[in-house]
């Protein structure tokens, strides 16, 4: 008969190494490392949080069939059917792929919003607004071009 005493042992020293393992699905990096790797628009908007000037994201306008991931890590975060013109002039998504975003409170530059990351290598994607199509989900995830790329 297995005694209560060890399971609960074995159960407190197992909880931290369920918890470390989930955490081995992130990307870290160097910052040299992601600047051999991204171009400079691409690196300032992931790894500095900048904001690519609206109407000017390769993505804004595009509107064909497949899936829009981080060009930080290639992480699928948006499939196109979710994909909507809102008029921002950033690509805006009505919704993610459950699981791959990262919300983070943000108070920058005087205002309250909420910023979208990159739950696998942490990159700065944009923000999510509750300003979306109400006949979906009410969200407008408004994200930089230069933070994504696309695969049909």
């Amino acid at each position: 008969m297995i005694n209560l005493k060890y399971i609960l042992v074995f159960s407190i020293l197992l909880i931290p190494l369920i918890s470390i393992s989930q955490n081995n699905n992130k990307m870290i990096k160097t910052e040299k490392e992601w600047k051999a790797t991204l171009d400079e628009m691409s690196f300032q908007v992931l790894r500095n949080s900048y904001t690519e000037r609206p109407f000017t994201g390769e993505y804004n306008l595009h509107f064909e069939k497949g899936a829009y991931n981080c060009k930080g890590c290639n992480q699928k975060l948006f499939e196109s059917n979710n994909k909507y013109e809102s008029n921002c002039g950033w690509p805006s998504f009505d919704q993610a792929i459950e699981g791959r975003i990262t919300y983070v409170k943000d108070y920058s530059h005087n205002m309250f919003r909420i910023e979208v990351k990159c739950s696998k290598c942490d990159g700065h994607l944009g923000h999510v607004f509750n300003d979306g199509p109400k006949e979906t989900t009410g969200k407008r995830y408004c994200i930089n071009s230069a933070a994504l790329s696309f695969k049909n």
